[in-house]
């Protein structure tokens, strides 16, 4: 039993119109015809959707969908999920047509992060077209990218992860954050892989569930050429951006951070480091960022400490 790979995310929102045109003129992906129960849908590739903006009256992260082998997978999984104290709601066959998949059910994980898993997809019956001319979006078996949540009891949900979900381990740190003195307890990261070459399709970070419901998404642009012009039209748009440019340590990947019109961001990124899933070796990096990355936080401090010296 094991997941294949991130196939879709679906996200409430309370100003869908601020997603189209997040999602077309920033992203670049290309909008597919309204579903029939009018959510909104996103392509980057050639399945039907992507991303799937449901009206709603908050904006929140509603969940992450997985997709997993064949019917038999599906249900060995439900019942695995069943027997660790999660809910498993059965979707409907209405329910799964919208989602373009045979099959599927929602549940959570023990900190109620939201997540779909399902089997049999699909395929558009029209190519995908960028409205800005973007190439191409890096999918395929590796799926659309990946998700990151927030959890507050952390080895409770990386064992939910791993040991009923069936992710394994790619990269297990602990950041220090305040340099790693005394007072300082560090913060548990868990990155996941599937059963593709994405060097992880799930991650958590150790901490309170936010708002949003969600860290952060990512997408993967064939190219630092794509990845720089997303950036200026970041800037040109006046989205604001969670990190600058930079490169990760773990999967090596080179881009940026945009908080989106959900309030958790999108991680736009390239060049991700590919791993042989079968023969991986855990690892356990000492930092986030090889270079660059200063984040929305950290610019503010800096602006506070600037004007308190000013003054």
């Amino acid at each position: 039993m094991g997941v294949k790979a991130l196939g879709y995310v679906i996200v409430e929102s309370a100003q869908p119109a601020r997603w189209d045109h997040f999602m077309t003129q920033l992203v670049g992906a290309m909008r597919a015809p309204d579903a029939a129960d009018g959510a909104l849908q996103f392509r980057i590739d050639q399945r039907p959707f992507r991303f799937r903006i449901e009206s709603g009256s908050r904006d929140h992260f509603t969940a992450a969908g997985y997709e997993v082998a064949d019917a038999a997978a599906l249900a060995a999984l439900a019942d695995a999920v069943a027997k660790a104290g999660r809910p498993v709601e059965q979707g409907s066959a209405a329910a799964a047509a919208l989602r373009g998949v045979t099959a599927f059910f929602k549940t959570s994980d023990p900190a109620g992060n939201g997540l779909e898993f399902y089997h049999g997809d699909s395929v558009a019956d029209t190519q995908f077209v960028s409205p800005l001319g973007v190439p191409e979006f890096i999918t395929g078996d590796m799926g659309l990218g990946h998700a990151v949540f927030s959890v507050p009891n952390f080895d409770e949900c990386v064992a939910f992860y791993q040991n009923v979900v069936g992710f394994h381990p790619t990269d297990m740190p602990r950041f220090y954050f305040g340099g790693g003195g005394p007072d300082d307890p560090g913060m548990g990261f868990a990155f996941m892989h599937a059963d593709n070459g994405r060097h992880h399709s799930i991650a958590l970070g150790e901490g309170p569930v936010p708002p949003s419901g969600a860290v952060h998404v990512m997408v993967e642009l064939p190219s630092l050429l794509e990845v720089g012009k997303a950036h200026d039209r970041m800037k040109a748009l006046g989205y604001p951006e969670s990190a600058t440019l930079g490169q990760h340590f773990n999967d090596e990947t080179v881009g940026f951070y945009v908080q989106t019109p959900g309030g958790f961001d999108l991680e736009v990124g390239c060049d991700s480091l590919v791993i042989d899933p079968a023969n991986w070796q855990v690892t356990k990096h000492v930092g986030i960022s090889q270079w660059g990355h200063e984040w929305a936080w950290q610019k503010a401090m800096k602006e506070a400490q600037m004007n308190a010296a000013a003054e």
